[in-house]
C-alpha cells in the first residue's frame, strides 16, 4: 500500500509540473490560433482571454498516467481516453465557433458517455438483481441507463460551471482529492492513479487559473474535467457498503456542479428560457456575487462546500446506514432551502436568446 501510494504521489507530482509548465504554452497558442474568449455583457473578463487550458490539463494527464501506469493496466483507461479526447477537441471546435453550441449536448456529450459505458465504465447499483422479473430485465440494464444520465449530466455540469476564475479547475481538484481518498482506501489502483494525475493536473493549471485568471480552460478543458469527474466517481467501490447507501456518495462528492446546474435550470425554465442555450450571470457564484461577495470570497465559499459535501461522502463510508438518512436529510434540507434562497435573490437576469 505504501509502495503505491508513493507511485500516486509521484503521479500528482508530474501532472501538476507538466500543467504548470503546459499552460504557458497552450496560452501563446491559443492567441496564436484565435481560440479567445472575447469580452461581452454576459462576461466578467475584460479583455480577450485564451480557451486552451483544457489541452494543458489534458496533456499533463496523459503524460502522468503513460509514465506510471503499466502497458498492461492501459487497456482499462482506453475507454477514457478515448472519450476524454473526444470531450476536448469537440469543446475546443466549439470555443473555436467551428460547431453549432448544441453539437456538445445532443451528439458529443452522448457519444462520449457511451464510450465509457461501452468499456466498462458504468455503476454497479442494480447488476445483482433482476428488474421486473417478469420481463426478465437484468440489473445491468439499468445500471447502464443511470451511468448513461449521469455522464451526461455531469460532463454538462462541469461545461457551465467554467464561469469564474478558478471555479471549475479547483471543484475538479477538490473531487479528484476526495475520488482519490477513496480509491486508495478500498485499494483501487487505477482509479487511484487516475485521481491524483486529475489532481496535479488540475492544481497545476489553477496556478494559472486562479483570480486575476491569465488563462481559462474553455469548454473543451471543461468537459475534459467533467467527464474524468463523472468516470472517477462512477467508477469507486464500496464493498462493505449496501448499494441503497454507496449510490449517495458520488452526488456529495460531486455536490456543487450538481446543485448549480439545477439551480440554474429550475431558474431558467421558470423564466422561459432554454437552460443550456441561455448563457447569463445567474450561476450560484455569480449570484453570491450579486449578494456583496467579492469573486474570489464567491469561489472559495463553492470550494467549501464541495468540501463539505466530501466530508459528509466519508461519513456515510465509515458510518453506513445509520447516519445515511440523517445525511440526506440535511444535504436535502440545505441544498433546497439555498435553492429558494438564491432564486428569491437579487441577480442579473438574461432575457430569452430564441
Amino acid at each position: 500500500m505504501t509502495k503505491i501510494l508513493m507511485t500516486d504521489l509521484l503521479a500528482c507530482t508530474a501532472a501538476f509540473l507538466a500543467a504548470a509548465t503546459f499552460t504557458p504554452a497552450a496560452r501563446d497558442l491559443a492567441f496564436r490560433f484565435g481560440l479567445v474568449d472575447t469580452p461581452g455583457p454576459r462576461k466578467l473578463h475584460a479583455t480577450p482571454m485564451p480557451v486552451l487550458g483544457g489541452l494543458a490539463v489534458y496533456l499533463a494527464a496523459v503524460f502522468s498516467i503513460s509514465v506510471f501506469v503499466t502497458d498492461d493496466e492501459w487497456s482499462q483507461m482506453l475507454g477514457i481516453f478515448v472519450a476524454s479526447t473526444l470531450a476536448l477537441v469537440v469543446g475546443m471546435l466549439d470555443d473555436r465557433g467551428m460547431l453549432h453550441h448544441q453539437v456538445k449536448l445532443m451528439l458529443a456529450m452522448p457519444f462520449a458517455a457511451v464510450i465509457l459505458i461501452a468499456t466498462d465504465m458504468h455503476s454497479e447499483i442494480f447488476h445483482p438483481v433482476t428488474v421486473l422479473p417478469v420481463l426478465g430485465w437484468p440489473g445491468a440494464w439499468l445500471d447502464f441507463a443511470v451511468s448513461f444520465v449521469w455522464f451526461v449530466g455531469i460532463i454538462a455540469a462541469f461545461s457551465i460551471l467554467d464561469h469564474m476564475d478558478g471555479l471549475c479547475a479547483g471543484i475538479a481538484a477538490i473531487v479528484a482529492a476526495f475520488s482519490f481518498s477513496f480509491a486508495a482506501a478500498a485499494g483501487q489502483v487505477l482509479v487511484g492513479t487516475l485521481a491524483a494525475a486529475t489532481l496535479g493536473a488540475s492544481l497545476g493549471f489553477l496556478w494559472w487559473n486562479a483570480a486575476p485568471a491569465r488563462i481559462f480552460l474553455g469548454d473543451g478543458g471543461a468537459m475534459l474535467l467533467g467527464l474524468i469527474a463523472a468516470t472517477l466517481s462512477i467508477k469507486l467501490r464500496f464493498p462493505d457498503m449496501a448499494p441503497s447507501v454507496s449510490w449517495m456518495v458520488p452526488i456529495l462528492v460531486l455536490l456543487v456542479p450538481i446543485f448549480d446546474t439545477t439551480l440554474v435550470t429550475v431558474s431558467r425554465l421558470r423564466r422561459g428560457l432554454v437552460p443550456f442555450a441561455s448563457p447569463g450571470k445567474d450561476h450560484t457564484a455569480h449570484r453570491l456575487v450579486a449578494l456583496g461577495l467579492s469573486h474570489r470570497q464567491a469561489v472559495s465559499v463553492l470550494y467549501i462546500c464541495g468540501i463539505l459535501g466530501g466530508l459528509l461522502a466519508w461519513l456515510l463510508v465509515l458510518f453506513g446506514p445509520p447516519v445515511s438518512g440523517l445525511v440526506v436529510g440535511a444535504v436535502g434540507f440545505c441544498s433546497v432551502g439555498a435553492l429558494i434562497w438564491l432564486e428569491l435573490a437579487p441577480f442579473e437576469r438574461q432575457g430569452p436568446t430564441f
